[in-house]
């Protein structure tokens, strides 16, 4: 099988656990996630079957969406309710004072990445050396929120949906809110709703995914590698050229087709292409060179891993 299976991971599962779960399920090793969750934390997790694991580092740098509910008056060394408790205070900031410090994060800011996190400094993930009781300097990161709603606020606690860029913690985002307001905040509980295109409304338990397998319509439920890809124009690799896509060589203006619906000067705009065969077979990613005027293989999706 290849193709992306939208997970919806369930607490007490890390995501390396869902892997090693799917991979008894679908009786299939090359398996890969698209980006961890805590172990507490719930929602959609895609995850990458056979060639589409190719897609991995592709499908982590989408932006993603999360609703969370933050509890002020709380702070925990792991800035959630798992870890130790650091301090504790009353919470006198009213709702437009909270309201106006949350939505103050919206748009670009530096965030330190929380020592509780599979970062790694100097060869160490943050998490070993935090179990070891050792605090490291982090660097700030530059994050991004694209948008705070918040859906309800009975103080202490908030809840909010976070659509935020790639590497952004949304732990480390309650504890930020938090010291802004002086009383700290820590989150208490967190579920991702959506990873680019993948929802939480069509995400599978692995419980469903099983049922699936076991009823044979598991295919049904995989989204072919070449859907990630939509927005590029599709052109097609002549019959007598098939070989060179195969073996990922460049190929000319002259070896290739384009579709009904696209023309070429509309595909050389583009300048990333999906190329097929004749047949319809997925080759992979192709980017457009104007001055060799060739198609150069970006990212191929032939065999099997």
């Amino acid at each position: 099988m290849n193709g992306v299976i939208n997970v919806y991971k369930e607490a007490g599962y890390t995501s390396h656990d869902v892997v090693a779960r799917l991979r008894g399920i679908l009786k299939q090793r090359k398996i890969g996630h698209t980006g961890t969750l805590d172990p507490d934390a719930t929602g959609v997790l895609p995850v990458c079957v056979g060639n589409a694991t190719r897609l991995c580092g592709m499908l982590t740098d989408m932006d993603k969406e999360y609703e969370a509910v933050l509890l002020l008056g709380l702070e925990t060394d792991t800035q959630d309710l798992s870890g130790r408790v650091l301090r504790t205070e009353k919470v006198c900031a009213a709702e437009p004072e909270v309201r106006e410090a949350i939505l103050s994060f919206t748009g670009e800011y530096e965030q330190i990445p929380p020592m509780y996190s599979a970062l790694k400094v100097n060869g160490k993930k943050l998490y070993e050396l935090a179990r070891e009781g050792k605090t490291v300097e982090r660097r700030a990161r530059n994050v991004r929120i694209e948008e705070i709603r918040i859906l309800s606020m009975e103080l202490p606690e908030v809840r909010m949906l976070v659509h935020c860029s790639k590497g952004t913690y949304i732990r480390t985002l309650c504890h930020d809110i938090g010291q802004r307001l002086g009383c700290g905040g820590a989150m208490k509980s967190l579920c991702r709703t959506r990873v680019g295109r993948f929802t939480l409304e069509s995400a599978l338990t692995l419980a469903q995914i099983e049922t699936c397998m076991a009823e044979d319509r598991l295919e049904e439920e995989l989204l072919a590698v070449d859907r990630m890809f939509e927005q590029y124009p599709a052109v097609t690799v002549k019959q007598r050229f098939c070989r060179l896509a195969q073996n990922g060589n460049m190929l000319s203006e002259d070896q290739v087709t384009t579709g009904q619906e696209t023309t070429g000067q509309e595909t050389k705009n583009a300048q990333s292409v999906r190329m097929y065969d004749g047949e319809g077979r997925f080759y992979g990613i192709y980017e457009y060179r104007e001055q060799e005027k060739r198609f150069r293989p970006v990212k191929m999706f032939t065999g099997q891993g």
